[in-house]
């Protein structure tokens, strides 16, 4: 009898399973997730089901609803479902569909073990998944916490399979005369992972056939090396950090891989060629250099290198006038004429043409929060400048910085994506409004489409 001994001594090492403790656990009813939902029970805990449609596979993703449903009834086990348009929440976040679905699954499984007052999220990941994820951190250059794969713990999550093989998830399932279904994309070779999958983990098995439990033995020895070289990192901030600054020379003498984890504890937005440059400061001895990371501006000041948020100026809001230039406190230009009749409107992200009628009361500048919606012409689509500047990548310097116009129905233009559909004016239209933007030090940077 298959006893899933990996699980249960992953369980004790992590103390995912207290006494008396309730566990929303993931179920999309795919083998992994049906054998640790039965697993569960059979040791006595208190359990609730979890099944998230992400509504990408048409009827498929129906049946899947439908059969974790019955399995929970079959197993008297409270069934909690949710769903959600993955693929527009790909499309409007810039996020891929993976990604995106991680994104809206998660979401739903913390919510509901809120609502429900469950202390553990479980998930079926196994020693396959997590094989294949080091694999693909490796391949994308990554370093020793990339290589440390899946964790088992992640705030309330638990992933108590993760050193189980699928074949034997596959024999706990036949021994316990449980179904499941298939995921027919599992199939095909359009994802990273079903690739590694189908290609990589045979071969290396071909090599070892214990390949997957090693690489989960491989990862548990590096999470203990990373969590030493963290906590050395951390007593170093703490016993030297002051006032958001670092002594540089001693950031300098430390080992590479602390050094690197201390400065990352004060940015932890920085990657890899950020961290570089910030060990490349405390290494020199030039006061007053200074490097640029995400969301902060980091400067060597003496014998300390002082991390401080960046401030980024928003445009102040401000009335734009025709035939006249009007320069913001960023330092960019806006150049506005009046035209009579316009003989070619071309398409551009920083000149736009609008047409003055369709104008509601006057034109101005004024800082964006995101949250406003514009229908962007020639997109055939509405959506928020939040998402719109997610989409493009903009770094919080530029959507800070972005001029955006409006008038007193809202957005008319927004610098780096174009003209609102509603006033969006056509090549031979008469009364038409030209707005140039310049952004100053020759920071003309558009997106594309």
């Amino acid at each position: 009898m298959e006893r899933l001994s990996a699980a249960e001594r992953l369980c004790e090492k992590y103390n995912m399973l207290p006494p008396n403790v309730t566990v929303l656990c993931a179920v999309s009813g795919g083998a992994d997730s049906v054998c640790l939902l039965h697993w569960l029970l059979s040791r006595g805990v208190t359990v609730a089901a979890g099944h998230y449609n992400h509504r990408l596979r048409g009827e498929e993703s129906e049946r899947d609803r439908r059969f974790v449903e019955r399995l929970c009834g079959e197993l008297n086990v409270p069934f909690y479902c949710g769903e959600g348009d993955v693929a527009a929440y790909a499309r409007t976040s810039g996020l891929g569909t993976e990604e995106a679905a991680r994104e809206l699954r998660y979401e739903f499984l913390e919510a509901t073990a809120e609502s429900i007052g469950a202390e553990r999220i479980a998930t079926a990941h196994n020693a396959g998944d997590n094989a294949e994820t080091v694999l693909l951190n490796l391949s994308r250059g990554a370093g020793l916490n990339g290589a440390c794969g899946i964790p088992p713990v992640r705030g309330r999550i638990i992933r108590p399979l993760l050193g189980v093989t699928r074949a034997q998830i596959e024999r706990y399932l036949a021994e316990n005369g449980l179904e499941h279904v298939e995921d027919s994309t599992n199939a095909a070779d359009d994802y990273a992972r079903n690739r590694l999958r189908h290609r990589a983990l045979p071969a290396l098995e071909s090599v070892n056939e214990r390949a997957e439990e090693n690489i989960f033995l491989s990862c548990e020895r590096l999470r203990r090396d990373a969590e030493c070289l963290d906590a050395m990192a951390e007593r170093f901030v703490r016993e030297k950090g002051s006032g958001g600054s670092l002594p540089a020379a001693e950031v300098a003498a430390l080992p590479r891989a602390v050094a690197a984890r201390a400065v990352k504890l004060m940015c932890p937005k920085a990657e890899s060629v950020h961290i570089d440059a910030l060990l490349a400061l405390c290494e020199g001895s030039r006061s007053g250099a200074a490097a640029d990371v995400p969301d902060m501006r980091v400067r060597r000041e003496g014998d300390r290198l002082v991390f401080r948020a960046r401030e980024y100026k928003a445009p102040e809001r401000c009335y734009i006038e025709a035939g006249k230039t009007t320069i913001l406190s960023t330092g960019a230009e806006i150049k506005c004429e009046f035209l009579n009749s316009c003989a070619e409107v071309y398409k551009s992200f920083n000149t736009f043409f609008v047409k003055n009628e369709n104008i509601c009361g006057r034109i101005f500048v004024a800082p964006c929060q995101g949250g406003e919606k514009v229908h962007l012409s020639g997109r055939g689509c509405t959506k928020t400048m939040k998402k719109l500047r997610a989409e493009a990548g903009l770094t919080p310097r530029r959507r800070a910085e972005y001029p955006v116009l409006y008038d007193e129905r809202g957005i008319i233009a927004a610098y780096g994506f174009g003209t609102a559909e509603r006033c969006a004016a056509k090549s031979g239209d008469r009364g038409v409004v030209k707005i140039d933007i310049i952004m100053p030090e020759g920071e003309n940077h558009v997106t594309q489409e």
